[in-house]
């Protein structure tokens, strides 16, 4: 492995630096006093017994401490992988007793809220992946869909589909729900995403359901169309195959996601692109919905449409790309995206049923035309909040005063709407996510020119960092973008801060929390979670945040202490990406301890797909310290040196108080990308 040694010292460290720093600390802090506030002795959530009595919720409980291992992974102390794992291992045997887990994995859900679950799961593959639990984990759980499992056969590989929307560790769970008599009853929550089905002429309207015997038989048409099959959102099984192939670099996980992934894309291509979100177990798309493309689970008519298939189809396809290296693959997700875009138009959002409004917290500077609250946005317990219509007046001054109403929308699901005829609805903003997880990836002229385009179309000011915090623990993938574009060169110190002040507000939230947690919302001990991994994500390993729902962390570079030979930066040291191109990667390494050195290897990728063939850096020339007679330094002089690298692994030696900055010619995706450690 190639060795460099920083000769720079470090006499006015950065802000940047201190903040990262300061911010791993109190990270590293924060764990204890949420262990001891909702954590019992055997590793397990305080709550009642008995589950939610329902198939939903699992993910609520994993999704407490998913980022634990991510921020291990990143640099935070050994406690964060140790707990991290037993409250996993205990949040399982929990599950397990009640009903809702079998053979350490969920009973049977859709993947949209397993993919929240799984997340947790594949941080810890990739934090350890030597621990042979989660081997043996990783194994059993991609057998589930490789029909390994002769008690979970969730695959038909004639029609190359998973059998049913609701899957897991007991095969297909038919229908989607439980009950003798399905229901869908009417709720304040789900009013916001109205009606599934809209081919009843006496249910035209959500608020219809209030009248039992409709809301039977909605819950049977739900039960008959919406529950076998497979759907698009199945998709985000993808990732759980493929942190199996990660962990095991066992062909048959890569060969089956390229073989599920595509039979979706032949289906998107017989639908002019976009992907249909049913397919009937005769592998017909519309077999029990009347031939039609849309209408199932989690699928473009109920409840986001393009918001979660844009999401399966970008995990989807940014695996099989990974796997593969053929960037066609990520024209499923283009697709899905450049359709959407083509339908938007500019319109006064006060007048808009936004079914997702509570995601625009960061669209348009936190505009208070959208009536935002920071509230959960788990998809079938959301609160409604709604967009009071306004009227607008006629005249000029009217006009301009109202201006700053209009926004750049799109419509995010379509269905049988307006009398009976089908058409697109439900206009909302277009979130960067989705084509900044693309550009991460291709780093294409053309995918960076969508994110372009889309800026170019809103009215507000990219640059701006807003101290908040959802659920995705996202939203800042727009001052980050234009600061990779050279355009916010301030915005490493305000994400730290505000990610500083936002872990501060989630420990003042545990000091006063003095809920009964036996009967608290299932969402709760989500709410307090103290780590929140965003800026260090985008800082450090040069990406956005993941695809929340079951995405893998798709990464420029990581980190490893030489010393301990764990992953994650070494004690005192920062990082801090600042250039990506497609060939290019600029970062700094800064050692604030004036008294130890520091030993960082630095990979290329977060799977080591990369590969660093040449690596550029200033050396300094002149003396340092200097004499003890000077009252300071000699100026610092440096001349730039060039050396070949050729390997996925750089280490760098750090001696106390100094800095490098490497430039780092990368070829990507040369290697095969593994869970393997440098050490």
């Amino acid at each position: 492995m190639k060795t460099v040694t920083a000769t720079v010292p470090l006499q006015t460290p950065p802000a940047w630096a201190v903040l990262e720093r300061q911010l791993i600390d109190l990270m590293n802090a924060s764990t204890q006093p949420f262990l001891a506030r909702y954590v019992n002795a055997a590793g397990e959530l305080i709550w009642r017994e008995g589950g939610t009595n329902s198939r939903d919720g699992a993910d609520d409980f994993y999704e407490s401490a998913f980022n634990w291992p991510l921020f291990y992974l990143l640099g935070g102390d050994d406690h964060l992988l140790t707990e991290g794992q037993r409250l996993w291992d205990g949040i399982t045997r929990q599950l397990t007793r009640a009903g809702m887990v079998h053979k350490d994995y969920e009973l049977g859900y859709d993947q949209f809220h397993q993919g929240e679950s799984y997340i947790y799961f594949y941080f810890l593959c990739l934090a350890d992946p030597a621990n042979p639990h989660n081997q043996a984990r990783a194994r059993r759980f991609a057998g589930f869909y490789l029909n390994e499992d002769p008690d979970a056969l969730n695959y038909d590989p004639n029609h190359k589909m998973i059998r049913a929307p609701h899957n897991g560790s007991g095969g297909p769970r038919w229908g989607i729900m439980d009950s003798a008599e399905p229901s869908y009853n009417w709720g304040p929550g789900m009013r916001v995403y109205g009606l599934p089905f809209h081919d009843f002429a006496d249910i035209q309207h959500y608020d219809e359901l209030q009248d039992p015997a409709k809301a039977r038989r909605m819950g049977q048409a739900m039960q008959e169309r919406m529950g076998q099959g497979d759907v698009a959102g199945n998709l985000i099984v993808t990732s759980l195959v493929t942190n199996a192939f990660l962990i095991t670099g066992e062909a048959k996980y890569r060969d089956w996601v390229v073989e599920y992934v595509d039979a979706w894309r032949e289906r998107a291509h017989q639908n002019g692109g976009l992907l249909p979100d049913n397919v009937g177990l005769n592998g017909k798309v519309g077999a029990t919905l009347a031939g039609k493309w849309y209408g199932g689970l989690y699928g473009w008519t109920w409840p986001h449409g393009y918001y979660n298939i844009g999401m399966a189809a970008t995990v989807a396809g940014c695996n099989a790309f990974l796997l593969t290296g053929d960037e066609a693959y990520l024209d499923l997700p283009r697709g899905q995206y450049d359709h959407i875009w083509a339908l938007g138009e500019v319109r006064d959002v006060r007048t808009l049923e936004m079914s997702l409004q509570h995601h625009w917290i960061n669209t348009a500077g936190n505009s208070e035309d959208l009536d935002t609250e920071d509230t959960d946005t788990e998809d079938l317990d959301t609160e409604e909040s709604a967009i009071e219509e306004s009227d607008i007046e006629e005249s000029d001054a009217e006009e301009t005063a109202h201006a700053k109403h209009f926004m750049f929308v799109a419509p995010y699901r379509y269905g049988d709407v307006n009398a009976g005829q089908p058409g697109w609805f439900d206009y909302q903003p277009l979130s960067p996510v989705y084509p900044a997880a693309i550009w991460n990836i291709s780093q294409s002229a053309a995918d960076w020119a969508r994110l372009e385009t889309l800026r170019a179309a809103e009215k507000y000011d990219w640059r701006t960092v807003l101290p908040f915090r959802n659920k995705e623990e996202g939203g800042h993938d727009q001052p980050w973008l234009r600061y990779v574009a050279g355009d916010n060169p301030h915005y490493p110190e305000q994400a730290l801060q505000a990610a500083y002040s936002m872990v501060c507000r989630r420990l003042a939230l545990i000091a006063q929390d003095a809920a009964d947690l036996t009967q608290v919302n299932i969402h709760h001990w989500q709410e307090h979670n103290p780590i929140l991994c965003e800026a260090l994500i985008q800082l450090t390993l040069g990406a956005p945040q993941i695809i929340y729902n079951g995405g893998l962390l798709h990464c420029r570079v990581r980190y490893f202490d030489a010393e301990r030979q764990r992953p994650g930066l070494p004690h005192d040291v920062a990082a801090l990406v600042e250039t990506i191109t497609a060939d290019r990667t600029v970062l700094t390494l800064i050692n604030l301890s004036p008294l130890a050195q520091r030993r960082v290897i630095v990979q290329a990728g977060g799977f080591g797909e990369h590969r660093f063939d040449t690596v550029r850096y200033n050396v300094r020339t002149s003396e340092y310290p200097g004499s003890q007679k000077m009252y300071t330094s000699p100026p610092l002089e440096t001349h730039t040196q060039a050396e070949a690298v050729h390997d996925k692994h750089l280490a760098i030696v750090l001696p106390p108080a100094t800095q490098i900055t490497l430039d780092l010619a990368t070829a990507r995706y040369v290697n095969a990308p593994s869970y393997q450690t440098p050490f």
